[in-house]
């Protein structure tokens, strides 16, 4: 029997941070097949997306590192009959929803012989509060289907915005275990414990029935669209839209006032009115370039997104780029927050923007793209 293990999170959250954490202290003496499905132009996380949808690197202890794109629940069974591992460890897009990943596992349930185990989302505590309120369709979703949430960055925020954070969480989703401790003080191996916890059992029940009843009333809207206006509502299933997940305008997020007075997420219950997919609602830039940059090219461009809305609403920004002066650089920004750090060589620079109403002009402009 495999088990798989979805790890979701809004964009940032801190999602690949706590797979490597239990990669390093929690899977050991496991094969695992690492599952990453993106969003976007260009990967960053997971290398490139060939044309069969699938990119395998095999990695170290046993681990094989994927990407996939297009149809999800046929590359996993690929994954699944080719490399039979002992566990698969899938980490959604960060605009993905917790609930459409765990419909294609559910399926492939009924074919092979896995099981969907964990389902986790590593919700930012900093953030959160935000995030929720900007875009609750998505970041709902995570929270609702969840079996335990994870928090990251609590010992950044006040004890009264931890305990709020958690107020909100437990308010949508009051099974869930919610992992309030710092990450460092915990063991890989005591997270593993409370993700497979067999008082999880119950609520992961209760979460695949929904997702199932969410699934009947999603078709059955399609179907009243199509005779109501004659052809179908044009909404298409997309799995995996290719970077580094690893994103419409604000006012058409389910967060917003719009929304909530038509039923869409109101206090994080989908009722089936409205249902989104990422690529309606998140748009991503990505560009390869071998232009090199200095770092403070780099600075200026991360604070840039973050003091303004001049190349739009930027949610995240990831890049691989040569340094002009020497080495390589890597930089990862979310809202409030950026790193920039040494790292090795790739065969070309690589640049990749998600958000919303973004303007590919003045991003080409601003990394200098000719």
């Amino acid at each position: 029997m495999i088990k798989i293990d979805i790890i979701s999170g809004f964009l940032g959250a801190g999602k690949t941070t706590l797979i490597q954490k239990l990669l390093d202290e929690a899977y050991a003496g496991e094969k695992i097949a690492l599952i990453e499905n993106e969003f976007g132009e260009v990967g960053i996380d997971g290398g490139f997306l060939r044309d069969s949808g699938v990119n395998i690197t095999e990695m170290n202890s046993g681990c094989i590192c994927c990407s996939l794109v297009g149809d999800f629940g046929k590359n996993l069974h690929e994954v699944i009959t080719t490399y039979h591992p002992d566990r698969i460890v899938i980490e959604p897009s960060g605009v993905g929803k917790l609930s459409d990943v765990m419909k294609s596992v559910i399926e492939i349930e009924n074919a092979q012989d896995v099981k969907l185990n964990a389902l986790v989302t590593v919700v930012n505590a900093k953030k959160a509060l935000k995030q929720m309120k900007a875009f609750g369709e998505f970041f709902n979703n995570q929270i609702t289907y969840a079996t335990t949430i994870v928090l990251s960055r609590t010992q950044h925020i006040p004890s009264e915005q931890l305990q709020l954070c958690v107020k909100q969480m437990q308010e949508l989703n009051p099974e869930a275990a919610v992992v309030t401790t710092p990450w460092e003080e915990l063991s890989g191996g005591h997270l593993l414990q409370v993700m497979e916890g067999e008082d999880r059992l119950e609520k992961k029940a209760f979460a695949k029935e929904a997702c199932r009843r969410e699934e009947e009333a999603h078709a059955h809207h399609h179907d009243c669209g199509a005779e109501q206006h004659g052809h179908d509502c044009g909404h298409k299933e997309q799995h995996g839209h290719g970077c580094c997940g690893e994103e419409h305008p604000h006012d058409h997020a389910c967060g917003s006032a719009h929304h909530q007075e038509h039923g869409c997420c109101h206090e994080g219950h989908q009722h089936g009115h409205t249902h989104h997919h990422a690529e309606e609602v998140f748009t991503s830039w990505g560009k390869e370039t071998p232009r090199k940059y200095t770092r403070a090219e780099i600075e200026g461009a991360v604070k840039a997104f973050a003091e303004g809305d001049a190349y739009g609403t930027v949610l995240r920004a990831k890049g691989i780029v040569e340094n002009a002066e020497g080495g390589w650089m890597y930089f990862d920004m979310t809202p409030g927050e950026y790193e920039i750090r040494n790292g090795e060589p790739d065969y070309t620079g690589r640049l990749c923007v998600i958000g919303t109403d973004l303007k590919e002009e003045k991003l080409e402009e601003l990394f200098y793209i000719v």
